[in-house]
């Protein structure tokens, strides 16, 4: 029995392993004083943003990120957490836990890793509030697109003072004959 539950709790050191590896971002919540219902919500919230939401034991955590190099992540592992993991969008895990956290007090955000690097609460909240890489991309387009957009415009600018040139001309040469 005792063997069963170590090759358990491996195999879920594993799995977090796993999701730390592939993350673009993970943040860590403390999620003391919510409700069940509150937590739901915050689960649904993190479904619907394509984000990973789980809860797991901190010593386990703690041996997942030990081994996957974030030995100094512990800090923050102690009460209640839960770990959002962000497997598409670096910015998607920040988002969803401001904004959950901006109704609901009692939701602490502890720190997250983004790139590599371990980020305080402050630098989640500021990450927040970027638009999210679609978006960014989008903008980016959209200030080369501009440029050419214009051009365009001043061509065609020219070729319809050209044609109103012309058919003036055209005007007064048959006002001139008749």
């Amino acid at each position: 029995m005792k063997e069963e539950v170590l090759q358990k709790k491996k195999e879920i050191v594993e799995e977090i392993k796993g999701k730390i590896n592939n993350a673009k971002s993970i943040v860590i919540v403390n999620y003391r004083g919510l409700n069940v219902e509150e937590i739901t919500q915050l689960r649904k919230n993190c479904r619907d943003s394509k984000v990973d939401y789980k809860v797991y034991k901190n010593t386990l955590m703690k041996f997942a990120f030990k081994d996957t190099g974030y030995e100094e992540f512990n800090q923050y592992l102690n009460g209640p957490n839960g770990v959002v993991f962000s497997l598409e969008d670096p910015v998607q895990a920040a988002k969803v836990t401001q904004d959950f956290a901006k109704d609901h007090d009692n939701l602490e955000i502890k720190a997250g890793i983004l790139d590599g690097k371990i980020i305080g609460a402050d630098d989640i909240k500021a990450l927040a509030t970027l638009p999210s890489k679609e978006v960014l991309i989008s903008k980016v387009l959209g200030g080369f697109n501009a440029p050419i957009t214009g051009f365009v415009n001043v061509l065609q600018g020219n070729i319809r003072n050209l044609v109103y040139t012309l058919n003036a001309i055209k005007e007064e040469q048959e006002k001139q004959s008749a």
